[in-house]
């Protein structure tokens, strides 16, 4: 249930200007959504009534236009930063549009991997401490590198923190508890502490951290160790592809736990629904609006965009599947490729290296090998075979084929839509069709075959012989 004391800042008007990008960092993609979709939702499942995202002129339209649409107006609001002058005063910003909370949570809108239990577990330490004005969430690295110290006193309290550019010792260098970057403050104590800030640093900004050292002074600054994951931010591409390969395989481990048997290291999407008894072998990637259902498989390497996967369908390896449904028991592959509008229905079959686009297989058709449908209808039954082209453009407009129940389509025909074979016909190998075949009749457009007896050595000689002029008149000219 939504806590309405809690409101929740995003901070999200940096420019971002190591990804190379004219998109905002926050909008990147990972594992399917916007980067900023991540945070906002911890923020939403850790009860926060509504989120506040604090933006630039720049990206405001385009960040707005999203969350908007993911999760409402009421829930998610917006608060423009300008001019730019650090994280305290984008805060600033953010809390003076969160209409008086009594509790605040502060996030930033490039970390992916922050969890709504991160956010539950400082509120939690801010609401069972008296006499405590904010929490903040810990880490403790190794290599801390840029990230701002944690000093704490010699009893171990919280005193302030300390940004790496602005280290004053050896001994602040080596201390390796950072901040993670996520807070939680009761809302009047931070809206005071924030109109305090100043710019006496190396970076001519307000810092959101030196709130710590103005927390700690009335005794109330706690640090909460949380995961080295959840501080996680995005920077460049370099930590966007490393962000994204920890989100899939938090998601695969999701879906494991759900009953899905998940093997190797598929890329499942945020935004993908699977099935309790499906399978997702290694290499696949499932991608946008895909659902998996109860019993599907989905074998090794298998694209699958924005698609609909039956009950008990098989997905062979290595198969496109692209906006399309795939009927119950259908099968698919291996190196087959549905475009969109494709639609399987139940027991359906379509086999390697067949391409089909806009065009609907009816129960227990089959198109079993090489062969490109599109545009079309496909019968009950009915049978394609290798090689088989639906011609379905003229080169100005694209035109359909319709095939009945129990119709056979030979080997290596072609069939010049608009045309319809109708139920039951046959078209024989080798066959182009360029008019209506009725039903239960056979069609077939064959050239006559002559055979020449002898003929065979009368043409390989003369071959030869025109070669062999050609290879000696390329060393005269070599010569020369």
């Amino acid at each position: 249930m939504p806590n309405q004391d809690l409101v929740a800042i995003v901070l999200a008007a940096g420019r971002g200007t190591r990804m190379k990008s004219a998109l905002s960092k926050v909008l990147h993609p990972a594992a399917g959504r916007p980067l900023v979709h991540f945070p906002v939702r911890a923020a939403l499942a850790a009860g926060a009534s509504r989120v506040v995202v604090v933006v630039s002129p720049e990206n405001h339209d385009s960040i707005a236009a999203y969350l908007s649409g993911a999760f409402g107006r009421e829930r998610v609001r917006f608060a423009v930063q300008d001019p730019p002058r650090g994280t305290g005063d984008a805060a600033r910003v953010g809390l003076t549009s969160a209409r008086s909370p009594s509790r605040v949570a502060i996030l930033c809108g490039d970390t992916p991997l922050v969890r709504a239990e991160d956010i539950q577990a400082l509120v939690s330490a801010l609401d069972h401490t008296p006499g405590a004005e904010l929490s903040f969430m810990t880490c403790t690295l190794s290599e801390p590198g840029s990230y701002g110290r944690v000093l704490r006193d010699q009893a171990g309290e919280v005193r302030a923190i300390r940004e790496a550019k602005d280290l004053e010792s050896a001994e602040e260098a080596r201390i390796q508890e950072v901040n993670a970057g996520v807070y939680a403050a009761h809302a009047p104590f931070l809206s005071q502490a924030l109109e305090g800030l100043r710019a006496d640093n190396a970076q001519g900004e307000l810092y959101l951290t030196d709130v710590i050292a103005a927390a700690a002074a009335r005794g109330g600054a706690l640090g909460v160790a949380g995961s080295e994951e959840a501080m996680l931010g995005v920077n460049d591409r370099a930590d966007l592809a490393e962000a994204e390969r920890r989100l899939y395989q938090r998601i695969a481990v999701q879906h494991g736990r759900a009953g899905v048997t998940v093997r190797g290291a598929p890329r499942i999407d945020d935004t993908v629904t699977i099935a309790s008894g499906a399978i997702i072998d290694d290499g696949v990637s499932l991608r946008g609006r895909t659902e998996v259902a109860e019993g599907a498989m989905v074998d090794v390497g298998c694209v699958v965009t924005d698609s609909k996967i039956g009950e008990n369908a098989m997905l062979k390896p290595y198969s496109v599947v692209i906006g399309s449904v795939v009927g119950e028991w259908a099968e698919v592959g291996p190196f087959a490729h549905l475009r969109p509008e494709t639609q399987l229905d139940e027991k359906a079959r379509v086999g390697n290296f067949v391409e089909v686009k806009k065009t609907r297989l009816r129960r227990g058709a089959k198109a079993s090998h090489l062969s490109y449908l599109g545009d079309g209808d496909i019968g009950e039954n009915a049978n394609i075979g290798a090689g088989t082209i639906f011609c379905n453009y003229d080169g100005f407009k694209k035109h359909r084929t319709v095939i009945g129940a129990n119709a056979f389509i030979g080997s290596d025909s072609q069939l010049v839509a608009p045309v319809t074979v109708a139920p039951g016909a046959y078209v024989a190998t080798g066959t182009t069709v360029t008019s209506d075949v009725p039903e239960d009749a056979l069609a077939i457009s064959r050239v006559k075959q002559e055979n020449k007896p002898g003929y065979s050595k009368r043409l390989k000689a003369r071959l030869q012989a025109v070669a062999r002029e050609e290879t000696e008149k390329l060393k005269v000219d070599g010569t020369k």
